[in-house]
């Protein structure tokens, strides 16, 4: 599978705790990412500064759904899910 077009719900749904270019403290969930740009691509695609995480992030028809609102729907319910476990909580 490959991203949709356009999309860029990867680059805003979801939190990034490490630091990236434009954004030296990480990214909050539902912010923009500054490296994505006003086409929805990332700017960095394909060079070293790209975090680890983004690069690493798999592109599943579960993540995206059917077009980008639900990818964006998805992905900030898979951030809600998860925010206990990047905060060292161990609750299920």
């Amino acid at each position: 599978m490959t991203c949709r077009p356009g999309c860029g719900a990867c680059c805003i749904a979801p939190s990034i705790s490490t630091r990236l270019p434009g954004m030296p403290e990480g990214k909050p969930a539902g912010v923009r990412c500054a490296q994505l740009s006003t086409d929805n691509q990332c700017m960095l695609f394909g060079m070293p500064e790209r975090p680890a995480v983004c690069a690493s992030f798999p592109v599943m028809a579960e993540h995206c759904g059917a077009d980008r609102d639900e990818a964006l729907a998805r992905l900030a319910e898979m951030e809600r899910m998860t925010a206990h476990i990047r905060k060292g909580d161990d609750r299920t």
